[in-house]
């Protein structure tokens, strides 16, 4: 079970990694919230395809294992999450791309003593993988001349907001029907993401059509399937290791914005990679003992 969770939370962390090739185009003519409330409508309406056709299946799930509905706690994750995406959405016109992936995945630290706070257990190996892939985050992300500016300071505190979605995910994952908590999440991104738009922009209908393959891949594919993996994904992992595996979003982002955008990747950014990679490893160690 435990490399099933594995799986499910790297496969999320690739649809996100991979969005940010979209969010790069998808925001040419649109502002942030545009982008969001069109991204989060498709990842809705996804969601509730796959709800009705799982409607059957879920409802015998619940009856055998006794979960709960999860709408209400998935409107409350939805608030986090809204303004966690907003912050990080927001500080990017002030910062740059490689210092907002790696102050938001410091929630790799974050959640790690987050989980110690709320009574979890959390072994050696966990803050020896969260130290390598720290480095390896900065290695990869942030270049010579580090400094703090605005956005910085903006995505320093998303990510502690990050941290208490995650936390929250943990609490709640192996309790509730995680379809209705996925789409509640989304449901309600969406709504505060439409009327931020209209509170804050000026919406053109025909740039948001223009942008239809950024926003449709950024709503089902991150939207809709990333979120709902790792909702699954954390019904099997611990959250020190789930959150490691979700940073690795900046490897799969950089790997999409070498193939699709034609970036290099440079020798230190490449050591970067590779020390997530065994900051990814030294988590699982138990389990790969076990499994050897």
């Amino acid at each position: 079970m435990q490399i099933k969770g594995t799986l499910m939370l790297l496969g999320a962390a690739f649809f996100w990694g991979t969005t940010f090739v979209a969010q790069l185009t998808g925001m040419d003519g649109l502002g942030p919230f545009s982008y969001a409330t069109g991204r989060y409508l498709t990842g809705f309406l996804s969601l509730i395809a796959v709800a009705i056709f799982t409607r059957k299946s879920r409802a015998v799930e619940r009856r055998k294992k006794n979960y709960q509905r999860g709408f209400l706690i998935g409107l409350l994750i939805g608030l986090v999450l809204f303004i966690a995406s907003s912050m990080q959405q927001i500080a990017l016109q002030y910062s740059t791309a490689g210092k907002a992936a790696f102050i938001t995945c410091l929630y790799i630290v974050f959640v790690p003593l987050g989980a110690k706070f709320l009574g979890k257990i959390i072994r050696r190996e966990n803050w020896l993988g969260a130290g390598f892939a720290i480095v390896g985050l900065y290695l990869l992300a942030i270049g010579d001349g580090f400094s703090i500016q605005i956005g910085d300071a903006i995505l320093f505190v998303s990510a502690f907001v990050w941290t208490a979605q995650i936390l929250l995910i943990d609490r709640f994952a192996s309790k509730v029907d995680l379809i209705e908590l996925s789409a509640a999440q989304i449901f309600i991104v969406m709504i505060l993401s439409f009327a931020a738009m209209f509170s804050f922009e000026t919406p053109h209908l025909s740039a948001m059509l223009n942008a239809w393959f950024p926003i449709l891949y950024g709503g089902v594919m991150s939207a809709g399937v990333a979120f709902t993996l790792q909702n699954y994904g954390q019904r099997y992992a611990e959250p020190a290791t789930a959150a490691i595996l979700m940073s690795f979003e900046a490897i799969f982002g950089a790997l999409a914005g070498w193939f699709f955008l034609g970036e290099v990747m440079s020798s230190r950014e490449i050591f970067g990679c590779v020390l997530m990679l065994i900051g990814m490893l030294a988590t699982q160690w138990t389990l790969i003992k076990k499994s050897v």
